[in-house]
């Protein structure tokens, strides 16, 4: 894990800060390079226009400080308006070192950007009336807006707004390391765009961290069908599902991608279907994957090509109806890995089935039900966590909107099971799946079907191949 990559809770990253300045450095010092980093992306931003920086009581508002003197110091128009008082030495201290005027809550402040320093990542209950309306009323009155941290109002940990009509921000900045905050809905959509200030941090064990584009290989030189992985697609009572996420998988690296149907329908040339017994050709042992779920239905049959799939000794990704039909007992006798590709509907079914609890963030349900259940866990959405058993966590940075359309899903898991077919673990393929999907997204633009979302996953693989891999193509 890169040091920029990690995603730290309040109490981590306040342990990541304490050992910072047992290894010699100041609280002062480091707010120095906390917000004389975050000054150089206001800079950018305000571009000689004028900045109005709210500061609040705390080491949020210090940076704020830090941020105002450094754009004074260059030239630019600032002023800063206090909140409150500062209460902590490194707030005092940097207020000290302002060379300019601080007005008054009660300032007819305007200008074209604004920076929210009122409140960082450490805040546990709401603004109060005074302060919310204070910060509603600069950002009407400011063209752009840069949150430092975290945008005031919101827990760092779960991603809660803990007011209502909290503003949107055109950028966040984050001091020293990500929060979950930056990640997890519904704060995630009033962040804009993220940057990160390095401060130092060390490698945080057990970190959660962010989804980073993968570097995946080309086919080796004298690689064939086989080698590249057999991916076995397993249809049901909707074929069209699964036929979708097969002609994913055919775009994201597998070599050879089977269905599995009762008969061939409107099958695409190129896609071999299978229509024999199930459990005759799921024993090819030359599978390396199998995918269950999409469109598969949840009557007695289903449950039995479930429970023929379960029973390949190869990785199974399930999805869809598989995933309210999955129990303990239908994984009791697996060795091999399993991943689920869970929307909140269906996490919430596999909570209730492996007698998760389902109390606390999103991130750490996915934990719960990783560690419980054994399986990789996809928890998608506009906020994708990935969890792992062995409590490995990744989360995906806020896809694009657009993905909110019928089949998407059926996409996703398509991905995942090529990856894994591909020779990926299972984790790795899950975290390269969503971000294929992700940048597949990126590149169809807006108003796209499920279909056109897989046809762009060839591009989206492109982008990722390793440097290494590119005479092999």
């Amino acid at each position: 894990m890169t040091h920029t990559d990690q995603i730290l809770t309040v109490a981590q990253m306040r342990a990541a800060e304490r050992a910072l300045v047992e290894a010699g450095a100041s609280v002062d010092s480091l707010m120095q390079i906390a917000g004389r980093g975050a000054a150089d992306w206001v800079w950018r931003i305000a571009a000689h226009r004028k900045v109005t920086v709210l500061c609040g009581p705390g080491n949020n508002g210090g940076d704020g400080y830090v941020i105002a003197e450094t754009i004074r110091e260059r030239g630019g128009a600032v002023s800063v308006v206090a909140a409150a008082e500062p209460k902590t030495d490194a707030a005092r201290s940097a207020r000290a070192l302002y060379g300019g005027e601080v007005s008054t809550p009660q300032a007819d402040a305007n200008g074209d950007v604004l920076v929210d320093c009122l409140f960082g990542s450490g805040l546990t209950r709401p603004l109060s009336d005074k302060h919310l309306a204070l910060l509603q009323r600069m950002a009407s009155s400011h063209r752009h807006r840069v949150a430092i941290d975290l945008p005031s109002g919101v827990q760092s940990d779960s991603g809660m707004q803990l007011n209502d009509g909290l503003p949107h921000f055109d950028l966040t900045i984050s001091l020293g390391a990500w929060k979950f905050a930056h990640f997890l809905m519904p704060s995630a959509a009033i962040t804009g765009t993220l940057r990160l200030v390095p401060i130092g941090v060390a490698a945080v064990d057990g970190a959660a961290r962010t989804l980073s584009e993968p570097r995946i290989a080309a086919p080796l030189a004298d690689a064939h069908k086989y080698r590249r992985g057999l991916l076995a697609v397993v249809a049901g009572h909707m074929p069209g599902a699964a036929m979708l996420a097969a002609t994913a998988a055919q775009g994201a690296g597998a070599g050879y991608v089977k269905l599995f149907a009762d008969h061939k329908c409107n099958a695409a040339a190129d896609l071999v279907v299978e229509t024999g017994p199930l459990s005759e050709v799921l024993a090819d042992n030359r599978n390396n994957a199998v995918l269950v779920g999409p469109g598969l239905g949840r009557d007695g049959r289903a449950r039995e090509r479930l429970a023929v799939a379960l029973a390949d000794s190869v990785a199974v990704v399930t999805d869809a109806d598989a995933l309210v039909l999955l129990s303990p007992r239908a994984l009791a006798e697996r060795s091999a890995p399993t991943i689920a590709t869970p929307h909140e509907g269906e996490l919430i079914a596999l909570e209730r089935s492996f007698e998760c609890d389902g109390v606390g963030s999103r991130p750490e349900r996915a934990l719960a039900l990783a560690r419980t259940s054994g399986m990789v866990i996809v928890a998608k959405g506009p906020d994708t966590v990935i969890a792992a058993p062995d409590g490995a966590l990744v989360c995906a940075p806020r896809a694009t909107s657009w993905l909110s359309t019928a089949g998407t899903g059926d996409v996703l898991a398509g991905v995942i099971a090529s990856r894994v077919a591909a020779g990926a673990t299972a984790f790795e393929a899950a975290c390269e799946g969503v971000w294929l999907h992700g940048q597949a997204a990126r590149l169809c633009g807006p108003a796209f079907t499920a279909g056109q979302l897989a046809a762009k996953l060839p591009q989206a693989l492109a982008e990722c191949l390793s440097t290494s891999s590119l005479d092999h193509r």
